[in-house]
C-alpha cells in the first residue's frame, strides 16, 4: 500500500494557511492580552496609606497631606493629594476630599471668617462640618469622602467615595 500523495496545490494551501494562522495569531494574542489584562490583575492592599496617628485627631478638622503611589499603564508617580480629617466624641473618623464639587477648587475649615463650616472661596460655597453643602450656595453635592482604616495607633486612607450624607450635624 503506498501513502496518499499530496499535489503541489495542497502543500501550498496548507503552507499559506499555516504561515497565515501564525501571523494573524502573533498580532492578534497581544490584542487579546493587553484588553484582559486589567482583569486578571488582583487589587493592592497598597490602595491604603498612612496618614497620621490616631492622637493627632480631633473634634476640629485638620489638613493632612500624603503621597499616593499611582500607577498608569508602565508609567509609575507619585501623586500629592489633601484630607481635612475630624474624629467625633465617639471615636469616628471622618476624612474629606478638600475638593469643592462646584467648580474644583481647594475648601478651606473656618475659611473666610466662617465659623465651623468648610469655606471654598473660588465662589463662596459652604459645606459643614460632616461635608453636606450648604443649601443656597454654589456647591451642587457634599464633599467626596476618603474611606479609612485604623490599626493600632495609625490611621490609613483609602480610595475616595460619594459622601452620601443628607442631614446637617446637630447644632449647625
Amino acid at each position: 500500500m503506498q501513502p496518499e500523495r499530496i499535489s503541489r496545490r495542497k502543500f501550498l494551501t496548507y503552507t499559506i494557511a499555516s504561515v497565515g494562522g501564525f501571523l494573524v495569531s502573533g498580532t492578534v494574542f497581544p490584542m487579546v492580552r493587553m484588553a484582559i489584562d486589567p482583569m486578571l490583575k488582583h487589587g493592592e492592599e497598597s490602595d491604603f496609606v498612612e496618614v497620621c496617628k490616631l492622637d493627632d485627631l480631633s473634634e476640629a478638622p485638620k489638613k493632612f497631606g500624603f503621597d499616593r503611589q499611582l500607577k498608569d499603564a508602565w508609567y509609575d508617580s507619585v501623586q500629592k493629594f489633601e484630607a481635612w480629617i475630624t474624629k467625633d466624641k465617639d471615636g469616628n473618623i471622618l476624612a474629606l476630599s478638600p475638593i469643592c464639587k462646584h467648580l474644583g477648587c481647594t475648601v478651606d475649615w473656618e475659611g473666610g471668617g466662617n465659623k465651623n463650616r468648610y469655606f471654598c472661596p473660588c465662589h463662596f460655597g459652604f459645606y459643614y462640618s460632616n461635608g453636606l453643602n450648604v443649601p443656597n450656595t454654589p456647591p451642587p453635592a457634599p464633599l467626596d469622602k476618603y474611606e479609612v482604616k485604623v490599626k493600632g495607633n495609625k490611621v490609613f486612607l483609602g480610595p475616595l467615595q460619594p459622601n452620601n450624607v443628607t442631614e446637617k450635624p446637630k447644632g449647625e
